[in-house]
């Protein structure tokens, strides 16, 4: 692909995304069908400020520092520090990131809003990072999505990230919902309410119909939001209220609704977005950036690109300590992207020859859908193969178990149904297990050194060693029994592990943060870590805590 091909692409990816922000922004939690032809806002001084953009321009940041090593617990401490807004999934999020719970966890723990929109919307980022690579996008898309979401929420934007990925190579719609949809569980209400709107409008049925039919398949609740159940029934749709925070499919499927009918026309699109209600900023503001791929800035009719000129306005960063160089405009944003790939993406895939020219290996169609379980031969010789833990392996572990990155490993650790917490008087089984990344292509032995505080023990011992082999589906693994004693009376365990090499310098020290809860037979609807609840009960009457 030439140089001025990308950068127009990469620019239309963020006048796509101010652009639609802009568009749906007063319409947004609105329920029913809307009849939006345009923008309302007077925008003689500039667009108006709009959050979806702020976090991803944070994010940038992170990149510029730590390159390919960012991931969710460097992004968490961008968090913490930079991002203002303490609502729903944001605030839960930072909460649990304060309480020492590690990502997946703060995003998983507690969160009514996992599977809400706040993910999916900063997708964009990591698609101009990767363009025509959706599988690298994937999976910073999930490091970015796991900080604050679960579930649905998380699906949303690895669905996102692919697809936009895979914009700057292929245009075909149908063949970028595939490859979107091949990087998400298939039994997943995302891919349910994809499917249904690609089904819908094969069928030829209307804007309408496939409106009510999203909504009922996958109700969300962001069109009811501050308001009674009294006042939404009065307004006649007849629609469910849907689960509270159960956002992200039903809106993603709405955007897709858009891209539909409006016949990839960029406004039209747009509009439809808008016109489906909800979360009209977010749906409109990420598909005018994956059309804004598509076609370039150059791409993108006057009309929509000229009344909000270059400008970019931010309102949810915190700026008042420094630290942060933030763009201002979208031309800077697309540059400083543009100056990164060759860094991110490696010499071999992008730079400049002797002679100054630019260049960037696009793959071919074959390259852009999920890649294939590794079905070689177990334990044949690995060398040669990619063992790279992929984002599709990640989800189908769930969100009990941390990955932990060191520079000749990949550590998985599932904390077993129960995610963070334990039990008095009862054991607490955490499994460890390490596979070889083939970065530094050498068998090794691991050892493995546990401490525990006070009142604390490990059944199976303190320290542990254990080969570590190249061969493909090898592991080191030891499963950790940890019971707490009688003596035991704090609310946390902190517990550290620390994995080396025999023989190497280099090792990985890991907290493993417990959570206290009751007993469970004073546990009631804890059928997962989601929601603690410790009941304290009488003769009388039971009280929630």
């Amino acid at each position: 692909m030439k140089r001025d091909v990308l950068i127009d692409k990469i620019m239309g990816c963020w006048v796509g995304k101010n652009i639609g922000g802009v568009l749906g922004e007063p319409f947004e939690c609105t329920r029913g069908l809307l009849d939006v032809k345009g923008y309302v806002q007077d925008l003689s001084a500039g667009p108006p400020a709009n959050d979806d953009l702020d976090l991803q321009l944070v994010w940038l940041n992170a990149v510029e520092r730590y390159g390919r090593q960012v991931n969710a617990t460097i992004l968490g401490e961008y968090w913490l520090s930079y991002i203002i807004p303490n609502w729903v999934e944001y605030g839960t999020g930072k909460a649990n990131l304060r309480a020492g719970l590690v990502p997946p966890f703060s995003g998983y723990v507690d969160n009514i809003y996992r599977n809400s929109n706040g993910a999916w919307i900063r997708s964009e980022l990591w698609a101009c990072l990767c363009p025509g690579r959706p599988a690298l996008a994937a999976r910073y898309a999930y490091e970015d999505a796991i900080v604050d979401h679960a579930e649905e929420g998380v699906y949303g934007e690895v669905f996102m990230a692919a697809m936009q990925a895979a914009a700057f190579v292929e245009s075909d719609r149908e063949k970028l919902l595939d490859i979107g949809l091949s990087y998400i569980p298939a039994d997943s209400k995302l891919a349910a309410a994809v499917t249904l709107v690609r089904s819908d409008w094969a069928e030829g049925r209307s804007f309408q119909d496939t409106w009510r039919r999203v909504h009922d398949l996958v109700p969300g609740s962001f069109g009811i939001q501050g308001r009674p159940l009294s006042v939404s029934a009065a307004e006649g749709h007849g629609l469910q209220p849907g689960a509270a925070g159960f956002d992200a499919p039903q809106n993603l499927a709405y955007a897709v609704m858009g891209w539909y009918h409006g016949r990839d026309d960029f406004g039209e699109s747009l509009l439809a977005a808008v016109n489906a209600g909800e979360d009209t900023d977010c749906t409109a503001a990420t598909l005018g950036a994956l059309l804004g791929i598509i076609s370039g800035a150059s791409g993108i009719p006057a009309e929509w690109r000229d009344p909000l000129g270059d400008k970019i306005v931010t309102k949810c960063i915190n700026l008042t300590s420094g630290g942060l160089w933030i763009p201002r405009t979208c031309a800077e944003l697309g540059r400083r992207l543009f100056l990164n790939l060759p860094g991110w993406l490696g010499p071999e895939e992008c730079g400049h020859d002797l002679d100054g020219t630019f260049f960037i290996r696009m793959p071919g169609p074959d390259e852009l859908m999920a890649p294939p379980e590794k079905d070689y031969v177990p334990l044949i010789n690995g060398s040669g193969f990619d063992k790279s833990v992929t984002v599709t392996e990640k989800l189908a572990a769930g969100w009990t178990t941390q990955w932990v990155e060191a520079v000749p490993f990949v550590a998985e650790i599932d904390y077993g149904e129960d995610g963070p917490f334990f039990y008095p008087f009862e054991s607490k089984s955490i499994r460890i297990s390490l596979r070889d990344n083939n970065s530094l292509r050498q068998q090794f032995w691991v050892e493995i050194t546990v401490w525990t505080p006070e009142g604390v023990s490990c059944r199976e011992g303190r320290r542990f060693r254990l080969p570590l082999n190249t061969n493909m589906g090898s592991r080191a693994e030891v499963t950790l029994n940890f019971v707490f004693d009688t003596s035991f009376n704090d609310c946390l365990a902190d517990i550290m592990v620390d994995i080396g090499l025999v023989g190497r310098h280099t090792s990985c020290p890991v907290r493993l943060r417990l959570i206290r809860l009751s007993q469970r037979s004073l546990c009631r609807d804890l059928p997962s870590p989601i929601h603690p609840r410790i009941v304290i009960e009488d003769d009388q009457d039971e009280c929630w805590w």
